[in-house]
């Protein structure tokens, strides 16, 4: 078996596990609430994103692959190559912005439970306005926080330490790239 060869296996199988932890996302994803119990809080800053997230959770599982691989002028080993970069690409991508779904449904869960625990069951009310503005601005912050950036480093480190085969991982801009290029 030639290097070529090798190197395709390595690929296949990073395919495989990039679409498993893919898989394993959209689970979460897909459990999470969308709707509050108490209407009241629908139009809320916490609810308004998970809602969101739901959306753009649905959005990045119904999106269509790109399978459009050019001819390879090196043979059945290169154009393999070539197939599986783009697989490769597809499922890195769609991992990574499944990660940033779920990181932000985990910020807007934990806001739900500090909404609850300030609330006590009861409505707003001037005493507990400060406390809400608070944990409001705490969620945007977290929000904001999740960055592509930052979800790509993650990842790689998680990758590696889990001393999964990364050498051929597609960059952050490809990464973008791809996600650009699927924007409702």
């Amino acid at each position: 078996m030639d290097s070529e060869s090798t190197v395709n296996e390595y690929r296949t199988a990073r395919v495989a596990e990039v679409l498993s932890d893919f898989r394993t996302l959209q689970y979460y994803i897909a459990a999470a609430p969308a709707d509050p119990t108490n209407m009241d809080d629908y139009y809320t800053e916490g609810w308004a994103a998970l809602r969101q997230c739901a959306l753009d959770g649905q959005h990045i599982l119904n999106c269509a692959a790109d399978i459009t691989v050019p001819r390879s002028s090196g043979g059945a080993d290169e154009q393999a190559k070539a197939e599986l970069k783009q697989v490769y690409l597809d499922a890195y991508a769609r991992r990574h912005e499944g990660q940033k779904i779920y990181l932000r449904q985990a910020a807007c869960q934990r806001w739900i439970e500090w909404r609850d625990q300030i609330l006590m069951g009861g409505q707003p009310h001037s005493g507990n306005q400060s406390q809400l503005r608070v944990i409001d601005q705490q969620l945007r912050s977290e929000l904001a926080n999740i960055t592509d950036e930052v979800i790509y480093a993650e990842l790689q480190a998680s990758d590696i330490g889990m001393g999964r085969w990364t050498d051929e991982d597609p960059s952050l801009r490809a990464v973008q790239r791809w996600i650009r290029s699927r924007r409702r």
